[in-house]
């Protein structure tokens, strides 16, 4: 199956919870903006993640948001498009360490 590409964006209420959802994101994909990462993820890797997230905020303070850009290579790269100075996307593949 596809790699496919995914947006993750969160606002998190408490500082503490902050650096370990960053640190959760951060190890599953490249940094876009302070707290907007772009992920290359296989199901099961998309899955993981949701687990490790759920497991760090607080569902009633914290915000986190996963949008499917679709695979990699294709929509995933197309769908962005920048204004004024901007990250170099990854290149599709795992960016998992």
């Amino acid at each position: 199956m596809a790699r496919r590409r995914y947006l993750v964006m969160y606002d998190i209420r408490d500082d503490g919870r902050l650096r370990r959802v960053h640190d959760v994101v951060q190890s599953h994909g490249d940094r876009l903006q302070y707290s907007v990462y772009v992920c290359d993820l296989s199901r099961s890797e998309l899955i993981g993640l949701r687990w490790q997230l759920e497991d760090e905020i607080n569902a009633l303070e914290d915000a986190v948001a996963i949008l499917d850009l679709g695979e990699a290579g294709g929509r995933g790269t197309d769908a962005f498009d920048f204004l004024g100075v901007h990250p170099t996307l990854p290149s599709s593949g795992a960016t998992v360490i």
